[in-house]
């Protein structure tokens, strides 16, 4: 059977659609692509203009008949209809990142679609270019519906900052065809299939029910998930500047989402270890006439339009834009990127948080508020995932060091002169102690006094460790990069949803 038989991505239209004999899943994947190819070409004959508020909510239809008509083509797939959602903000958001109408075109039309395994929970299936460029979900209905009221937000968002480890939607698009109807998105592929990935994660920041199942450990590629991860890893490595960069476009990009009240969604992570199997240039994916989508590789998107040598662009660079990092004595490439922010916290999952509330710890579960999930989130990565190298410590001593010397310098400075005087009082209370000492009973004693100098130096002494203990608490504040992810949340903020 068929993958779009089994109830996974389609929806009945109608009662009568019985009636209709169901098409296979290659004439829906030839379908989908005969569909995009025409949308994207009867955009040639729009004229290029700003995009308005109104071309956000615009639905277009077309029907394809398999005789052809005076508008669409012929072909060898059963009658279909094709739906089309906002089509000039979907054309402006392909040129933001330097799609060509023609390159994506070739890209989904050319070669047949490689369908992949979905680990998720999701009812989705996933497509893949034979170019290793774009891939096409399945979406449910009310998916579709929220990501186009996202658009304006959204388009928003992109001017602002392209550099984003959020999904990059290319074209949403419908299909009904045999009492079928599919609905699909084309995005971002964030892990290229000319990369073998050794370790592949789907991360919350939850811990309930946050392990992969033994049918997914039995894959060949599992997708594994926050328990395993930390089982299996003790955090993943970076220099200081990808560190800090990283995290920036997370935090970023999680007030974005919490901004929408959006929830639930993950982190997708790859791990490529160079250390196991270099990269075979046999194995690569043919380029697409060398032109690669602006800002669609990790590097890239953490780290802006680099240069095409660094972004791995280049066609002779082997890391294909993957992040530099370490665990252990390995060295490692990172593929990553944040998915399934389709979810938004409506009514449904207000009453699912609160049901499982009931049952196991609130904090643990995967579905939460807005805001508590994105802090939830960050914490997680900027803390048990993604962890900073420390060859900068050694500067920072260094630089302690040095303070600690001054300071040291100008203890002495300041205390020697009060050493010279006690040393002459010391000289005098013994050249009178030496000639009097036998001629009175009643002469003080002296000779404590001579204890002075050694008090002065225990000064500086603690004067030294004092300031040790300043510079080293001042350097702990200002190498904890994650003080501004942490919001406190009391529970009188806790939201009451029943």
């Amino acid at each position: 059977m068929s993958a779009f038989t089994l109830n996974r991505g389609e929806t009945q239209t109608s009662k009568t659609s019985k009636d209709h004999k169901k098409p296979t899943a290659e004439a829906l994947k030839g379908a989908i692509q005969l569909g995009i190819g025409y949308a994207v070409g009867n955009l040639s004959s729009k004229p290029d203009r700003d995009v308005l508020m109104q071309d956000f909510s615009v639905l277009e239809t077309v029907f394809l008949p398999s005789e052809g008509s005076s508008l669409t083509p012929a072909h060898r797939f059963p009658d279909f209809r094709l739906k089309t959602y906002a089509p000039l903000a979907f054309r402006y958001f392909r040129e933001l990142f330097g799609i060509k109408p023609d390159d994506y075109l070739y890209s989904i039309c050319k070669e047949p679609l490689i369908e992949l395994s979905n680990p998720g929970a999701s009812s989705s299936w996933f497509y893949l270019t034979s170019d290793d460029e774009f891939i096409i979900k399945t979406v449910q209905h009310k998916e579709a519906e929220f990501l186009q009221k996202l658009l304006p937000g959204y388009y928003m968002n992109l001017n602002q900052n392209p550099r984003t480890l959020l999904p990059k939607f290319y074209g949403l698009y419908c299909i009904q065809c045999g009492g079928v109807t599919v609905r699909v998105v084309v995005m971002n592929n964030i892990l290229p299939r000319a990369m073998q990935m050794h370790y592949k994660y789907d991360l919350k920041g939850s811990s309930y029910k946050r392990r992969a199942s033994r049918k997914e450990r039995a894959k060949a590629s599992p997708t594994f998930k926050d328990l395993d991860f930390q089982e299996m890893h003790e955090g993943l490595f970076f220099d200081a500047d990808t560190y800090s960069a990283l995290m920036k476009t997370l935090q970023r990009d999680c007030r974005v989402l919490e901004s929408f009240k959006i929830m639930d969604y993950s982190l997708l992570l790859g791990v490529h270890v160079l250390d196991k199997k270099p990269l075979s240039r046999g194995n690569r994916c043919d380029s697409r006439r060398g032109q690669k989508v602006l800002y669609s590789t990790a590097r890239e998107s953490i780290m802006g339009n680099v240069k095409a040598s660094e972004a791995g662009a280049d066609p002779h660079d082997d890391t294909l834009g993957g992040i530099p990092a370490k665990h252990k004595d390995e060295n490692l490439l990172i593929f990553l990127g944040i998915i399934d922010i389709l979810q938004s916290y409506r009514f449904m999952k207000k009453v699912e948080h609160s049901w499982k509330a009931l049952v196991h710890d609130g904090d643990t579960v995967s579905v939460h508020r807005p805001s508590f999930y994105a802090d939830r989130f960050l914490n997680f990565m900027g803390t048990t995932v993604f962890k900073k190298l420390h060859p900068t410590r050694g500067a920072s001593s260094r630089r302690k060091r040095s303070s600690l010397h001054a300071s040291k310098s100008y203890s002495q400075e300041v205390l020697f002169p009060l050493r010279e005087q006690k040393e002459e009082k010391k000289a005098l209370s013994m050249d009178n102690l030496d000639g009097n000492l036998f001629s009175s009973s009643k002469q003080p004693d002296l000779l404590p006094k001579a204890a002075a100098p050694f008090d002065s130096s225990q000064c500086a002494e603690d004067s030294e460790h004092s300031e040790d203990r300043r510079a080293s608490s001042s350097t702990i504040a200002l190498d904890d990069p994650l003080a501004p992810l942490d919001r406190s949340q009391s529970d009188s903020e806790l939201d009451v949803y029943l």
